[in-house]
């Protein structure tokens, strides 16, 4: 494929605003692509494979173009996908010939650049998870699949695997995620069926999470962080319809679209809520089982969403830390006596998962760890997620 001029440009133009100031870089290629009506699936897949993989190689392109400059890291990220870097396109650095030969000498630097992260994030990494961090800091650098959960309220696998083979979209069942469906590498799902209802979009390792919450139809279920209600759904499924799941959230555009995602699933016992002052109060000692899906680094996602990691920093870290002790402390007085809460996080970091959970019980804050479990992205493929039930 030729590089097009109007297309380099707009994939310079969004990854300034991911850089420069900071945009979710999912948000900034969808409103390129709204502005951009006239680009077909050629052009889209272009763009996004552009600014996707220079995000997620930022510094590695950087020293193999040696400059950092978007035009050059751009330069560089062509020329590695085996593209024709065009004679109009300029840019400050090596030329193509002696990127070839920088790229050899990648090996060779510091790990924060072959893996193209900030010297930061490396150095925590290996403070906190030691000769793994390098395993996973690999893993989280590999493209992503995507994964589907299949909604049992209006489908089966079996049902599903066909109407998708129908539609052209072939799929695989998941080890060890028994709702769960994977598209072959490099494939998307149609947006038609993914505002089906029948699947959701939703990683095999987020998956694993409302299985050790252990909902049961009839049960009384707080959200406590629902987002765009992943869990929330895949809760209603497992309890049939039966019983009450009220999702919270504090972010107005997530619940908006929980409420579209609640309407097409056939889930008929979700109570969507943006949170308010009162809403512990008013629900004090009313939940058999709470999920606190905790506000994180989101480190565990980075195969998805790359411009992550140049939009967190070191303090802003430490504030997620302190807020999900907060949040531990506060949500279980929603639980009963005998009710149990899970911590979840999309994070690999011990200092927001296994070192909260254990903090929370040096506090008097919980009686037991009842269960445990971390999803590596290193071992399993999926995103990392941590999750740890509470009595």
């Amino acid at each position: 494929m030729r590089v097009h001029r109007l297309l380099a440009e707009g994939s310079v133009g969004v990854l300034r605003e991911v850089f420069d100031e900071g945009r979710v870089l999912d948000r900034a290629l969808d409103e390129a692509f709204r502005a951009n009506p006239k680009w077909g699936k050629r052009d889209r897949g272009f763009l996004a494979e552009t600014v996707f993989e220079v995000v997620r190689w930022r510094r590695a392109l950087a020293f193999v173009a040696a400059d950092e400059s978007l035009e050059a890291i751009c330069a560089a990220q062509w020329r590695r996908a085996g593209l024709e870097v065009p004679e109009w396109w300029r840019w400050n650095g090596c030329g193509l010939d002696e990127m070839a030969a920088r790229e050899k000498e990648l090996g060779d630097q510091s790990r924060a650049v072959r893996e193209s992260v900030p010297d930061w994030l490396d150095e925590i990494g290996e403070q906190e998870l030691g000769e793994s961090w390098g395993l996973e800091l690999a893993a989280l650098n590999r493209r992503a699949r995507v994964f589907l959960r299949v909604n049992p309220l209006l489908t089966t696998l079996d049902e599903a695997v066909l109407w998708l083979a129908e539609a052209g979209v072939p799929v695989e069942r998941v080890e060890g995620a028994p709702d769960a469906l994977v598209l072959p590498e490099g494939k998307i799902l149609p947006k038609l069926l993914a505002q089906d209802g029948r699947v959701e979009i939703q990683d095999a390792g987020s998956q694993q999470i409302v299985p050790l919450l252990g909902v049961e139809p009839g049960m009384r279920v707080v959200d406590t962080c629902a987002g765009a209600g992943g869990k929330t759904l895949q809760m209603a499924g497992v309890m049939g319809n039966r019983g009450e799941i009220i999702a919270l959230d504090t972010s107005e555009r997530k619940l908006v679209e929980l409420k579209k995602r609640v309407a097409r699933s056939g889930a008929r016992n979700v109570r969507i809520e943006p949170w308010q002052s009162d809403s512990l109060r008013r629900r004090s000692g009313w939940a058999d089982r709470v999920l606190i899906d905790a506000p994180c680094s989101g480190l565990g996602t980075l195969k998805r969403q790359p411009d992550l990691k140049w939009r967190i920093g070191p303090e802003a870290l430490q504030k997620t830390i302190a807020l999900q002790a907060k949040l531990l402390d506060r949500y279980r007085h929603l639980l009963k006596p005998d009710g149990q809460l899970v911590y979840a996080t999309c994070s690999v970091l011990p200092s927001e998962n296994t070192r909260q959970v254990r903090a929370l019980l040096e506090r008097g804050a919980a009686r037991e760890i009842e269960a445990e479990l971390s999803v590596s992205p290193a071992t399993s493929g999926w995103d990392g997620f941590y999750a740890a039930r509470l009595g």
